[in-house]
Order: C-alpha cells, then structure tokens, then sequence
C-alpha cells in the first residue's frame, strides 16, 4: 500500500488518481503509523517551502519521512515534496529543510523568461533510475514552480531540463526517487512513471 502523505499543502487528491489509474492503492494519510506501515510513500506539495516545513513539524511527520526513508522502502518526492528534502531553501529568507539531501533551493534566476516556470518542458535524461525504465529522453512533462534544487552530490542528479538555465528537474538516491514536474498530470508518461515506482514495492 502507497501512503500519500496529507500535510495541507497541495492537491493530494490527483495524485491519488494518478496511481488509481495504473492499479495501485494510494491512501492519503498524516497519520505517522499509517505512513510507518506503509510499503512505499509519496511526499507531494505545492506551495510556500516554509509553510510546508511548518506544517510538517506540527503534524510530526518529520520523524517518520525520514525513518522511511531510511528503511529502505521507496520514496517519492513531487515538486515541493522534492524541494523539502534539501538541506536549506532561499524562499521567503532563509529555511531549513529536511536535510536528507544535501544541497540548497534556489529562485531562477532573470533571464528573460516568466517565472513560474509553467507548463511542459522536457526532460534531458542523465541518470536512468527505475520510475524512468519506459520513459524515452527529451519527453515532456508538467512544471508549475518559481525555485529548483542544486545538490551538492551530482551523483543524485537523475534528469535535468532547459528553462533559461539548466536545472535539476528529479534525483535519485536508492530507494529515494524525486521529481520537480508533476507526474500525474503529465499524461500517459506520468502515469508510467507512477507505475513503475508503485512496482517498486514488490
């Protein structure tokens, strides 16, 4: 079972139907037992980082995000829920983040293009991990964001995309599995990547 995990930021429910679609169980949940005896869990999100890390201090989710994290079943973060694994954001100041990933999060910088970064990019694939299996290099897919993730580790940089400057558009790290674009309204290649990451789980 796929634990969703429910901290007020974001619409859960989409992403619930996009594991629906391919056949998996997802419950939404901000129950720490719930997520703990989950066999795969996703942090998604949009929204204020602070806010977020905010919310997740108050439901006492940080401790069980990084217990599963550690215990080796598969993890995925979606666009904020990528973000709130680094170490640090700029957003709004200066604030700390989960620190699983070193690295910061940053603002694009002015280049002539708007910000947010919104609607379909492509993915320049570096790093193949398992939820990409089926997916081809330089396919599209679904951004809505203003900050991107610079990690300190190259080595976790999985794909990157183009928007003015290059930047990192999804890790992965073991069993940790992050992306800035939204795989559930990015069509039927969104929807392979859901499904292969619940695949994880077997």
């Amino acid at each position: 079972m796929i634990a969703i995990i429910d901290y007020g930021v974001g619409n859960l429910r989409s992403v619930q139907k996009g594991f629906e679609r391919v056949g998996s169980e997802a419950i939404i949940t901000n129950k720490p037992a719930v997520i703990d005896a989950a066999s795969s869990v996703v942090l998604p999100g949009v929204g204020a980082f602070s806010n977020a890390m905010d919310n997740l201090k108050q439901l006492g989710l940080i401790e069980v995000i990084h217990s599963s994290i550690s215990s080796g079943k598969p993890f995925l973060g979606i666009c904020l829920g990528l973000q709130l694994l680094f170490t640090e954001s700029e957003e709004f100041g200066h604030c700390q983040g989960l620190d699983i990933i070193k690295g910061r999060v940053v603002r694009f910088p002015n280049t002539g293009l708007k910000i947010p970064h919104m609607g379909w990019n492509q993915l320049n694939i570096k790093k193949k991990s398992p939820i990409l299996q089926d997916i081809p290099d330089k396919t599209f897919t679904y951004f809505v964001h203003s900050y991107f993730v610079v990690p300190e580790d190259k080595e976790v940089v999985s794909t990157t995309t183009d928007y003015g400057i290059e930047f990192v558009s999804s890790i992965w790290k073991d069993n940790l599995y992050a992306v800035q674009f939204h795989p559930e309204k990015s069509q039927s290649q969104g929807l392979a990547m859901l499904k292969a990451f619940a695949c994880l789980e077997n």
